[in-house]
């Protein structure tokens, strides 16, 4: 199912960001050979198995039919390959998430699975975890949806894998929760299908060469995640023509230092956005409006020139919601002012 990403509303991005900007892009890979798909065949067959995550090793002696899911960021990269989960954690519904709590771009797919909500982001809940009866359960590192503190009571249920989303591209999350959970050749097919509409999708735009770009989560009067180069939404903005200008770490207010984004004050925003292109990530047409009259922004070139795009589903990229930003960038994507 396709989506267009103006019909969905943004929301408060800085809480979204704290929960984390997911790991999503173009992954670069090649279509699998003939041969690598049925080696992944072979190791999808192939149980038991350890997985090495953020902790070391992990054996799984074999392959989950109950996963449940504590970091909510990562389960749109589980369900995009089939990946059996029976419960996931879930946040405010709002306009970026649906009734249950799950986020909009994978809330149809979890429904289908019959998903169930598992506890509200903040609110750990060892007895409803138990209740699921998993026989494996996912972490994350970092970001609200972390219970890292909860790590040693999780391993005592089920096998227990621990992944950093905030330092990988969706490609890679998802390869890494394949190999924990079998279904390698699924991942494969989605990369791979992604990766060839990616570039078509880079061939209709013919972005200039040398056309850079910012990708801001614009908060006014306050402090403004800025993308870095290494960050996974800059990965995707650059598979599709752009350079991502990398934004100084002189005006990073987190003290965390991060790989996907620069916590840039809002002093530091007008020296730090300096793309010719900017797209606003977890943004509406009002957001857009904002930026382009805020007159501590007025000199930057991409407002001087007004090419300064909202995206809105996506401070979370996973396979969803990046093949959602497909989605703006070819049928929606007005092309460069010059």
């Amino acid at each position: 199912m396709r989506f267009n990403l103006r019909t969905i509303a943004s929301t408060s991005v800085a809480a979204a960001l704290m929960l984390g900007l997911g790991a999503c892009t173009a992954s670069g890979s090649a279509t699998p050979e003939t041969s690598d798909t049925q080696s992944s065949a072979t190791q999808q067959s192939q149980w038991p198995r350890t997985i090495t995550d953020e902790k070391g090793s992990v054996t799984i002696e074999e392959q989950p039919k109950r996963i449940v899911n504590t970091a909510m960021s990562t389960t749109g990269s589980l369900l995009a390959i089939d990946a059996p989960v029976a419960a996931t954690t879930v946040t405010t519904p709002g306009p970026e998430a649906d009734s249950n709590g799950f986020f909009t771009q994978w809330s149809e797919a979890a429904a289908a699975a019959n998903v169930q909500p598992l506890y509200k982001i903040g609110n750990f809940d060892l007895e409803s975890i138990i209740a699921q009866d998993p026989d494996l359960i996912v972490v994350s590192t970092s970001g609200a949806d972390s219970v890292m503190d909860h790590y040693d009571q999780l391993k005592e249920i089920a096998p227990t894998i621990v992944v950093n989303y905030s330092n990988k591209d969706w490609p890679e999350l998802t390869r890494q929760l394949a190999a924990a959970t079998g279904h390698e050749a699924e991942a494969e097919k989605i990369i791979s299908e992604f990766d060839e509409r990616a570039a078509q999708v880079k061939e209709k735009l013919a972005i200039p060469s040398g056309t850079t770009a910012s990708i801001v989560s614009y908060n006014k009067g306050s402090a403004s995640p800025v993308g870095k180069t290494t960050g996974p939404h800059s990965r995707l903005i650059t598979a599709l023509g752009f350079e991502v200008v990398e934004p100084p770490e002189e005006y990073n207010t987190n003290p965390q230092k991060r790989d996907d984004f620069v916590f840039t004050s809002y002093e530091g925003l007008a020296k730090s956005a300096t793309g010719d292109a900017t797209f606003l990530i977890a943004a509406t047409e009002d957001t857009a409006k904002s930026f382009l009259s805020d007159p501590t922004l007025a000199n930057l070139p991409s407002v001087k020139s007004k090419n300064v795009f909202p995206l809105a589903n996506s401070f979370r990229l996973d396979y969803y919601s990046s093949s959602q930003i497909l989605d703006y960038f070819e049928n929606d994507f007005p092309s460069l002012a010059k």
